[in-house]
């Protein structure tokens, strides 16, 4: 079968693609690799390497997909279809390539397309696609990854990554569709400087260029989310804050909204500029040291105490900041959200603004610091499952019920949202919040690392780790499923010695309690994830990427000092791989 679908992809593809396909003809576990099986298609859309073929990200399988949603959305008939798709691409290689060919797609099934003039961050997507009263976004990213991917993910109407309902609704349009053959629209450019600073530009019939007005837009929305102006007046032009862009979309929208503060930021100039191939990293991921380590390089040169890095796409954000010798450190995605959301909480406390339903919304690997944090200031907290889409629909829920008020959502891969002008991650906001929580702590005489040492000494030192096991190959989804397998029909009692509590497993919705046999059903969805707690705030959970052949293992553990906690942590880590 794969032979077959080499062979007529040989046949079809544009002649420009044919010689990369010659090239493989005597490759067969190449061709195997390639043309086997489809491009997965999930709530986080697709990603995958840039090549030809099946399994790949190219022109053709973004155009089939696009027209399985274009299929999807004319389905829901005429007034809904007339609202149009929202189309915004980070600076990955084809990223623009890949937006266009979407727009024509869709506008060649009569969807009017509203398609950004120059890169965009997530956010900005996600709150086009309401601002626009759209009936869905594309982005064209692959967020943190290596620069040989790229990737194409879906929005529903609230801004929020599509749901699983409606994705496996769009899957059975993309399966009936072919490859070869699909329409597109004509339009007036064959690249980007086609369009680049227009606004208001008609691209075709059915493609509008949009730009300046909807920055304006979401910069005065986030603008409102400011909580200490008086602050940054005294400090904001005083302090030092370096800052990344990581060659990605957040340079002009965070430059932008500092200077709109009045904060004063040093860029890397090594890394201000789009690179298709984030040429100074080995990966464009801010929770990465290396991709920080030109900015702490500069900080240390400027006599900066911060360093802000955010991803290509702009949705992820990793800092680091001196300790109390004076040496940078990196923060983790969990010590981040726990000092922004201390920080959010508090200011409306002092402010007398805060809301007596506030609620913050973590994912269940997220650190449970943030639960002790947000119950000490009257909020409530919610824990979905990972992926930021789940935050997105709480924020959509208790907007219809008013039963609560948002104030706060995070996860531990270093995403945040304050605010509900997105409904996905927002780097932009979290970039922003940072540095003005640095000019009130500086305005206030506090360290940033004294505050985050006075959460641990309150709370308990909470260390989280998380390690991911790659499974490459064709076989590698199967050897995934037999691992969770194994620990679904498991019930360990202990690992490392500390005894179990309970066991969460979510293909079935169950939790089992070891000391009586109890067993209860959880309210979170069905998925394909198992966590067992150890009690105190303890816990590790398994679970398949969405997105990526890879097993994910989280570890959180407590403890009177970092130190114990950390010991406890590696423990437990090593011997759950080791069982693996």
């Amino acid at each position: 079968m794969y032979k077959d679908n080499y062979e007529q992809w040989k046949a079809s593809v544009d002649k420009k693609y044919s010689q990369e396909l010659e090239s493989i003809a005597d490759n067969d576990k190449e061709i195997k690799e390639r043309f086997t099986l489809p491009l997965a298609f999930g709530t986080a859309g697709m990603r995958g390497t840039i090549c030809m073929g099946i399994s790949n990200m190219n022109e053709y399988t973004v155009a089939r997909a696009t027209k399985g949603l274009s299929d999807y959305i004319n389905a829901l008939g005429k007034k809904q279809a007339e609202r149009g798709v929202v189309i915004s691409y980070d600076t990955r290689r084809m990223s623009f390539e890949f937006a266009l060919t979407a727009a024509r797609v869709l506008a060649a099934n009569g969807i009017k397309v509203s398609l950004f003039e120059n890169v965009r961050p997530v956010p900005m997507c996600s709150f086009a696609v309401r601002q626009l009263n759209c009936i869905a976004g594309i982005m064209i990213t692959a967020s943190h990854n290596p620069k040989e991917y790229n990737g194409y993910k879906v929005y529903g109407e609230d801004g929020a990554q599509m749901s699983p309902e409606a994705t496996a609704e769009v899957v059975k349009y993309i399966d009936k569709t072919p490859y070869f053959g699909l329409d597109r629209e004509d339009v007036a450019c064959e690249n980007h400087d086609g369009i680049a600073g227009k606004d208001g530009y008609k691209l075709s019939e059915h493609i509008t260029v949009i730009g300046k007005s909807l920055d304006d837009k979401y910069y005065a929305e986030i603008s409102k989310l400011s909580l200490s102006p008086q602050a940054v007046k005294q400090v904001g032009k005083d302090i030092k804050i370096v800052y990344s862009p990581i060659h990605g979309s957040g340079y002009i929208p965070v430059t932008t909204m500092l200077a709109k503060m009045g904060i004063s930021v040093s860029v890397v100039e090594e890394q201000k500029n789009p690179d298709t191939e984030f040429s100074t990293v080995v990966m464009p991921n801010p929770e990465q040291p290396d991709a920080l380590k030109l900015g702490i390089a500069l900080a240390d040169k400027l006599g900066s105490d911060i360093v802000i890095g955010t991803d290509p796409d702009c949705d992820r954000m990793g800092v680091a900041i001196k300790d109390a010798k004076g040496e940078f450190i990196l923060l983790n995605g969990n010590q981040i959200g726990a000092l922004l959301m201390d920080y959010i909480l508090m200011r409306h406390k002092e402010e007398g603004t805060l809301p007596k339903n506030s609620a913050v919304v973590k994912t269940i690997v997220t650190t449970r610091l943030a639960d002790k944090i947000a119950r000490s200031y009257g909020a409530k907290v919610f824990d979905v499952l990972t992926g930021f889409k789940f935050i997105g629909e709480k924020i959509k829920e208790w907007e219809k019920s008013g039963e609560y008020t948002f104030m706060f959502g995070y996860e531990e891969s270093y995403g945040y949202l304050s605010g509900t002008h997105a409904r996905d991650k927002d780097a932009v906001v979290a970039s922003m919040l940072f540095a003005e929580m640095v000019c009130y702590y500086t305005y206030k005489g506090v360290r940033l690392c004294d505050k985050l040492e006075e959460l641990f000494k309150k709370f308990g030192y909470f260390v989280e780790s998380s390690k991911s096991i790659a499974f490459k190959g064709l076989d590698g989804m199967q050897q995934m499923a037999d691992i969770m397998k194994k620990f679904k029909d498991t019930d360990l009692t202990e690992v490392a010695g500390i005894p179990m509590i309970s066991k969460l497993d979510l293909t079935d919705g169950t939790i089992k309690y070891f000391e009586d046999g109890r067993i209860e059903m959880s309210d979170l969805p069905s998925t394909n994830v198992i966590k067992y707690e150890f009690g105190d705030d303890e816990w590790l959970c398994i679970r398949p990427s969405g997105t990526e052949p890879k097993l994910k293992i989280y570890v959180s553990t407590k403890a009177d000092s970092k130190e114990q906690s950390q010991v406890k942590n590696a423990k437990l880590q090593q011997a759950i791989v080791d069982m693996i």
